[in-house]
C-alpha cells in the first residue's frame, strides 16, 4: 500500500506517521509519502528517526500546489489529509490563509485523488464545525454551525469532501475529533502553552471565567480512530472521535497546575475570545458500533505523560517559543 499523508510533520499527522511506521496500523502498512509545507507549526523534528526509514519519503510542498499534488497522487492507494491551518485565535486575526489552505487545498487534493483513482481518502476535521451545544452531544448528522473563521473553513472542506463522494462516488470518509493533547503539540495550543509557561515560571492566560467546556482526546487515541476509519469506514460517512473527558477551561487549568506543582497565583485572567463557543461534546456511538473505537488513555495518565514529555524535551519546544510566529 502507498499512503499519502498531508500535514505529516505537524502534531497529529506526525504521530500518525510514527505509529504507522511502528506497525500499530498493520492494515495500512506500506510506503508512506509525507507532504508538508513546514509552516510555523510543521517541524521535521516531529518525525525524528522515521525519516531514515526507507518506507518514508518526505516532500516539502503546498497542498494547494496542483502540480506537486498531482505528481504525488499517482499510484497512491490511501490519502490521510491532516494538513490545515488550525489555531482559532490566528483565524480571528485574519482568515485568508485558513480559506486558502483548508478550503482550496482540500479541493486540490480531492480533485487530484479523483483523477488519479485513489482508493480511499480520509479527511480529518474537527468538532468545532458543529458550533456550540448547551447539553447532550453532537451526532454526525447534526447541522454545521461554525462560529470562527477556522471552523467555517473546516466546515467548508467537510462539505467538499461530501460533495466529491456524492457527485463522483469517491471513497471519502470524514472524521471529526474533539480537543487533542499529547507530545509534540505546538506551544500555541492551551495544554502545551500552559505546561511550558509553568516550566518557565510564567503565568498562564485563562480566557474570561474559564467556563467553556471541551472534550479532551489523547492524540494516540485520535490517530487510532483515524486508522480504523481508513481501514473499514463506510464510504461517504462521517465519524466522531472523542476522548470522553469533558472539562471546563477552569477545570483543565486546575489539572495543569496540579500536575506541574503550581498554585492558583499562576493564573492570569485575560479578556474572552471573540465568539467563544460555550461547549463542545461529540457522540462516538457510531465509531464505537461500526469500528470498535473507544478511547484507551485515561486523561490523568495522558496529562501526566504529556507534562513529563515537555519537561524532558526543552530542546524541542524552547526554539519554537522563542521564534517569531509569522503574522
Amino acid at each position: 500500500m502507498r499512503v499519502l499523508i498531508t500535514g505529516g510533520a505537524g502534531f497529529i499527522g506526525s504521530h500518525f506517521v510514527r505509529r504507522l511506521i511502528a506497525g500499530d496500523y498493520p492494515a495500512l502498512a506500506g510506503d508512506v509519502v509525507v507532504l508538508d509545507n513546514l509552516t510555523y507549526a510543521g517541524n521535521l523534528a516531529n518525525l525524528g528517526e522515521v525519516l531514515e526509514d526507507p518506507r518514508v519519503h518526505f516532500v516539502r510542498g503546498d497542498i494547494a500546489d496542483r502540480p506537486v499534488v498531482d505528481g504525488l497522487m499517482a499510484g497512491t492507494d490511501l490519502v490521510v489529509h491532516f494538513a490545515a491551518e488550525s489555531h482559532v485565535d490566528r483565524s480571528i486575526a485574519g482568515g485568508d490563509e485558513f480559506v486558502r489552505t483548508n478550503v482550496l487545498g482540500t479541493q486540490v487534493l480531492l480533485q487530484s485523488a479523483l483523477t488519479a483513482g485513489v482508493g480511499r481518502f480520509v479527511h480529518v476535521s474537527t468538532d468545532e464545525v458543529y458550533g456550540s451545544i448547551d447539553s447532550g452531544s453532537w451526532t454526525e448528522d447534526r447541522p454545521l454551525l461554525p462560529n470562527s473563521p477556522y471552523s467555517a473553513s473546516k466546515a467548508s472542506s467537510d462539505l467538499l469532501a461530501r460533495a466529491y463522494h456524492r457527485t463522483h462516488g469517491m471513497n471519502v470518509c470524514v472524521t471529526r475529533c474533539s480537543n487533542n493533547y499529547g507530545p509534540y503539540q505546538f506551544p500555541e495550543k492551551v495544554v502545551p502553552l500552559f505546561l511550558t509557561n509553568l516550566l518557565d515560571g510564567l503565568s498562564v492566560p485563562l480566557y474570561g471565567e474559564g467556563s467553556q467546556v471541551r472534550d479532551w482526546l489523547h492524540v494516540d487515541d485520535h490517530c487510532r480512530g483515524i486508522a480504523l476509519v481508513a481501514e473499514r469506514g463506510r464510504a461517504g460517512e462521517i465519524y466522531n472521535i472523542g476522548g470522553g473527558t469533558e472539562l471546563s477551561n477552569r477545570e483543565l487549568t486546575d489539572r495543569l497546575l496540579t500536575v506541574m506543582g503550581s498554585g492558583p497565583e499562576m493564573v492570569r485572567r485575560v479578556p474572552d475570545r471573540k465568539g467563544h463557543d460555550a461547549r463542545y461534546s461529540v457522540d462516538i456511538a457510531k465509531a464505537r458500533g461500526e469500528l470498535g473505537y473507544a478511547p484507551r488513555i485515561p486523561f490523568e495518565q495522558g496529562l501526566a505523560e504529556t507534562a513529563r514529555w515537555y519537561r524532558e524535551n526543552r530542546a524541542w519546544w524552547e526554539p519554537l517559543k522563542a521564534a517569531p510566529v509569522p503574522a
